[in-house]
């Protein structure tokens, strides 16, 4: 009963064309005029306020379920891996993020702006629930303002990975996950590509877009490849042939959503989308992970050089997180990343990136994690021809997370962006940032 059900579900999937799920173009969220107030016109002090709170607040301890970090680098990015025993088979949790980001000094113009992101994610274990053997159901919901802090920096990476830049309610994610046996897993459905792919737990630390999916990757595709805010339809294989070891493939839409009409979920099958084809290899080094990958579109797309429309628009990345020192509650983990992508059809050629984290060095707080980071993406030869931007665009981060209770955390953050979009008429900018996030199980049974 559960096999058929599962491949009638693949066969309508497959035979959808356009269907517009859900959309807000409109909504707007507010918020007290006093918090605001004091937020914007203060950018500079949000580090510095947040670091007084976390100093004044008692030094309990969160427990390691709540406070740890691995697996769930922001609200906006959730696994959906097995649902935890302590949940039973039906989980739905809520996560509400609120950011607010000045740029303080540089970019295109000074000024603030209030983010925010809230999720709504539900998830079943079919197999407890219905006796459907080894299958999960996923099911997310977003929402997002659409304010834009980039719009004031001028950068092309995304300082902030809430950003959406349009007011949006939608249907998120919605896969279903079937495993045969303990080795192999088929994941069909809307799919967040980087919730699997070319994603390593440290880098999840840091606010900024680079170090969630690499900018080489995530510039990609006629409106992006499948990653937040905006996903495809996919199908995802993968195999964990031994421990530390998996390889996965995914095959997705290659023009995720509707570009015609961003607030909008939707699944839209031929018109020359053509598709997205990606493979990730993941091993042990040491006692950290490789990720080795390359993905590539289908379709044709314009050159960067004007002449014409053409095929081949690929890209590959190596990225490896390593623990650097383990001792006691005090830990070091360092990543690194590095990837291409075809100069003939992107701006950016090249990605380079890093950083360290580091987890219970403030006395008392052994959940806290701190730590800094840097995005260098490379701009590709014909587009500096054509455009006579700058070789590069540079990102420097630092930023503290702190579990202040169970259900709230507290992360500022200080950006140096240097050459914001390689465009030569953008200075240097200085960006600080406070973001907060309450997340609430609603149900866990």
């Amino acid at each position: 009963m559960g096999a058929w059900f599962f491949f009638r579900l693949l066969h309508h999937i497959v035979a959808l064309r356009d269907i517009s799920v859900l959309g807000l173009s409109e909504a707007k969220v507010r918020t007290p005029s006093l918090f605001i107030y004091l937020l914007l016109e203060r950018p500079i002090l949000l580090p510095l306020a947040s670091l007084v709170l976390v100093a004044a607040s008692p030094a309990e301890q969160v427990p390691a379920e709540v406070g740890e970090a691995e697996g769930k680098p922001h609200s906006h990015i959730h696994s959906g891996g097995d649902i935890e025993e302590a949940h039973g088979p039906i989980l739905l949790q809520t996560t509400y993020t609120g950011e607010v980001m000045g740029n303080v000094s540089g970019g295109r113009k000074r000024g603030a702006r209030y983010l925010d992101n809230f999720d709504l994610v539900f998830e079943a274990d079919l197999e407890q629930i219905a006796g459907w053997s080894g299958a999960q159901l996923h099911v997310y919901g977003l929402y997002n303002n659409g304010q834009s802090i980039s719009s004031l920096v001028g950068d092309a990476q995304g300082v902030s990975n809430i950003e959406t830049g349009v007011s949006s309610l939608r249907l998120y994610e919605a896969w279903i996950d079937q495993k045969f046996g303990s080795q192999i897993s088929l994941k069909v459905g809307l799919y967040d590509l980087n919730t699997e792919f070319d994603a390593l737990d440290a880098a999840g630390l840091f606010v900024s877009s680079p170090h969630g999916i690499g900018t080489d990757f995530a510039q990609s595709g006629e409106n992006g490849p499948s990653i937040f805010p905006v996903t495809s339809l996919a199908a995802r294989l993968e195999v964990t042939p031994a421990e530390g070891w998996a390889i996965r493939t995914a095959l997705l839409d290659g023009v995720p959503g509707d570009p015609e009409r961003p607030a909008h979920t939707a699944i839209r099958l031929g018109d020359g989308d053509g598709a997205l084809v990606v493979g990730e290899v993941e091993g042990p080094i040491g006692d950290g992970k490789l990720l080795v990958g390359h993905w590539r579109y289908t379709a044709a797309f314009d050159r960067t050089d004007g002449l014409g429309r053409g095929k081949g628009n690929a890209g590959s990345y190596v990225r490896a997180e390593l623990p650097l020192l383990a001792r006691g509650h005090r830990r070091i983990d360092g990543f690194v990343r590095a990837g291409s992508a075809s100069e003939r059809f992107n701006m950016f050629g090249g990605f380079a990136g890093g950083g360290l984290r580091f987890r219970g060095w403030v006395p008392g707080r052994d959940e806290d994690e701190f730590g800094i980071a840097f995005a260098a993406a490379f701009t590709s030869d014909s587009y500096r021809r054509t455009g006579g931007a700058e070789a590069t665009e540079f990102a420097i981060e630092t930023t503290y997370r702190t579990q202040l209770t169970q259900w709230l955390s507290l992360q500022p953050s200080l950006h140096y962006i240097r050459n914001p979009s390689a465009a030569p008429d953008h200075s240097d900018a200085i960006v600080a940032g406070l973001r907060f996030e309450i997340s609430y199980d609603l149900l866990g049974m």
